[in-house]
Formats: structure tokens, C-alpha cells, sequence
């Protein structure tokens, strides 16, 4: 049963370093480091790299959230210790 417990929290702080990796790589690396690169780019009119600053990572950020919920549940049923 304590095998089970770890391979469950294991799997749960995988996804958690996933999820977050992608936030880091939005926030931190289209934001920051490639927005210069970015603004070759034009979306409506506004540099790429200004766009996704400012709108494009609000809208990941937000599909991060349904996405882990999905597979956080699988993660639970996977272990049967989902609710129902």
C-alpha cells in the first residue's frame, strides 16, 4: 500500500513539473526572453512578441487550468482515489 502512495504522488508531482514547465516557458520565455524575436512576427495589426505578453499567455494559462484537472483525474482513477 506505501508503494502505491508513492508511485501516486510520484505521478502527481510529474504532472505538476510539467505543468509548470510549460507556465515557466510561456510566462518566462515567449514574455521575456523570445518577445524581441517574437515582434517579427504581427498578429491584428500588434508585434507577436506584444501580443503574447499581454493576451496569449492569459489564454495557455487558462487552458493549463483545464488540463490539469483532466489529467490529474486520470492520475486519481489511475489510482483509484478519484471522487465520484
Amino acid at each position: 500500500m506505501e508503494d502505491q502512495g508513492k508511485a501516486y504522488w510520484f505521478a502527481t508531482l510529474k504532472l505538476i513539473a510539467s505543468i509548470l514547465a510549460v507556465w515557466a516557458l510561456v510566462s518566462y520565455g515567449f514574455g521575456i526572453l523570445f518577445a524581441s524575436a517574437l515582434d517579427n512576427i504581427s498578429l491584428g495589426g500588434y508585434p507577436m512578441g506584444f501580443w503574447w505578453s499581454h493576451q496569449g499567455a492569459m489564454y495557455v494559462f487558462i487552458a493549463l487550468i483545464f488540463i490539469y484537472a483532466k489529467l490529474q483525474d486520470n492520475v486519481d482513477r489511475k489510482f483509484n482515489v478519484h471522487e465520484e
